[in-house]
């Protein structure tokens, strides 16, 4: 039968870090198409206000167990891409103490809600990232940027660049 069926939610992008990928399977398996539509990524959001490097892994979420989650931030600190989690606002202020350790000499992004009304952005050296008084709202998406941090990033926009921008603004 021709029939549309649509997984629509209001948190994210389902099938990333999310149960949807049960869905997608299932779907998979029974040979029906499947026709994703880009909306809004917290990934994609956060990396792209992060101004760190933009070659990035995501991971999602962090295992749980002391022990597991610190094999893998023993294999992800080696990296030298930006890394992306998602982290329960229960789980940050355990996770804090791990980032300080294991990722010395980076910076942090921390995103809150983002794209809804609440939405903020946290940033910090890693060093200085301090535990939250009171428990976040709202699900987290945390960026640490490359291990080689470059403060040279940014670029001097010409002044033609600078005209059509406040051609845009004005």
């Amino acid at each position: 039968t021709d029939k549309i069926i649509s997984l629509i939610t209001d948190a994210g992008t389902p099938g990333i870090s999310d149960p949807g990928a049960i869905l997608i399977n299932e779907c998979l398996k029974e040979k029906i198409d499947i026709i994703p539509l880009p909306g809004p990524s917290a990934v994609t959001t956060a990396v792209s206000v992060s101004g760190f490097f933009e070659k990035y892994l995501f991971y999602g979420f962090l295992p749980e167990k002391d022990k597991a989650l610190k094999d893998e931030l023993i294999k992800l600190s080696d990296k030298d891409y930006s890394l992306v989690f998602f982290v329960s606002p229960k789980k940050i202020n355990k996770l804090i103490p791990f980032l300080k350790n294991y990722f010395k000499n980076r910076k942090v992004l921390i995103c809150r809600e983002i794209s809804k009304f609440y939405e903020e952005f946290y940033r910090s050296d890693i060093e200085l990232l301090q535990p939250f008084k009171n428990e976040p709202k709202g699900e987290l998406t945390l960026v640490i940027s490359e291990r080689k941090f470059n403060k040279k990033i940014s670029q001097t926009l010409s002044e033609s660049d600078k005209r059509n921008i406040n051609m845009m603004i004005n």
